[in-house]
């Protein structure tokens, strides 16, 4: 059986605002991977594979963007923030992740 692979951080509905699109982008501010890496064609246990790098080094700032050194919130402010605008602009509110609060 063949497993299922990720269409890329380029091609997601949603504004790309996705958990693994986050996921993506926060592995691109910890230069985990490249910027132009979409994870496109990537199975699932290899994007779990990237989540566990991602949260290893959140640890170290105890998981706060206000923790991160300069380089780095920078980066990750760039990074987020022109998402942020991107899924507005393709019509992304929001609205899911805050359903249930």
């Amino acid at each position: 059986m063949k497993q299922k692979e990720y269409a890329g951080i380029d091609q997601e509905a949603s504004g790309s605002m996705t958990p693994i699109s986050k996921i993506i982008r926060d592995a691109w501010v910890f230069e985990i991977i490249p910027e132009t890496e979409t994870c496109k064609g990537w199975n699932f246990s290899r994007v779990d594979a990237l989540l566990k790098q991602v949260d290893t080094e959140w640890d170290k700032y105890g998981c706060l963007v206000s923790h991160l050194p300069e380089p780095l919130r920078e980066r990750h402010n760039r990074i987020h923030g022109a998402a942020f605008t991107q899924a507005k602009a393709a019509g992304w509110s929001g609205d899911l992740e805050s359903e249930d609060e």
